[in-house]
């Protein structure tokens, strides 16, 4: 079954010229031409595997349109591409905090467009390892499943959320610096910088709760995830 992308714009030259290139390479594709038909969209059975979402729309903006996404259960853990012709660092950071997984700026090749779905798509696909569920202090997690709970109450992260936990915890009592972190998360440097990377774990630190204080950010140099969840904050 193909993988189905959900695409909102208000363009219409620019949504059937998208339309073609997916479904040339094998997608299904949706269209959405305002936020309150993305959101049904995305909350209907099947969810998209991905929405492209632009920015400036004619109701609600894009950036409420991905935060709506990202705070309700049954779309937290679909993956969000924000597209959009403001490409200031600040209007990233903008939508890396909402819970954007990338951003793209028009004009646009199709082919980088294709690339970062690909990117995105693989980040979120659900891994084939087994293995036991690993309990740290007040949080748990299923690395198979992509579950996490903190205090028995499951916590709705997303793929890239996940992933970013699962390094902190591979490495535990280890100090990683935001490029290593970028590399071993994000895998991609076009139009993400370290900035990046504070943007989500402080995301990911509000998530987790009281949870969160096992993630000490190290200043100068980068984050460090406790080595036990006992042990006293670190300077």
């Amino acid at each position: 079954m193909p993988e189905t992308i959900l695409l909102v714009d208000d363009e219409s030259e620019l949504l059937q010229a998208l339309i073609f290139a997916l479904r040339r390479e094998g997608y299904d594709a949706r269209t959405a031409r305002n936020g309150r038909d993305a959101l049904a969209l995305a909350a209907a059975d099947p969810p998209p595997d991905l929405v492209l979402l632009d920015l400036m729309l004619p109701d609600i903006p894009g950036t409420e349109v991905c935060k709506r996404l990202k705070a309700a259960p049954a779309t937290a853990g679909i993956p969000i591409i924000m597209v959009t012709a403001r490409n200031e660092e600040i209007d990233r950071v903008v939508g890396f905090e909402v819970g954007a997984d990338d951003y793209v700026a028009k004009p646009f090749s199709n082919r980088e467009l294709l690339l970062r779905i690909r990117a995105v798509l693989r980040r979120n696909r659900p891994r084939d390892e087994s293995g036991p569920t690993e309990t740290f202090g007040r949080l748990k997690v299923d690395a198979a499943g992509h579950r996490a709970w903190v205090d028995g109450q499951e916590v709705a992260l997303t793929a890239l959320e996940f992933k970013l936990l699962g390094t902190f915890l591979a490495r535990k009592g280890r100090v990683q610096d935001r490029e290593t972190l970028l590399d071993q998360v994000w895998g991609l440097g076009t139009a993400v910088t370290t900035r990046t990377v504070d943007t989500h774990v402080k995301r990911l630190r509000q998530k987790l709760g009281p949870a969160g204080d096992y993630i000490e950010t190290r200043r100068g140099v980068g984050y460090r995830f406790r080595d036990r969840p006992d042990d006293p904050p670190s300077d």
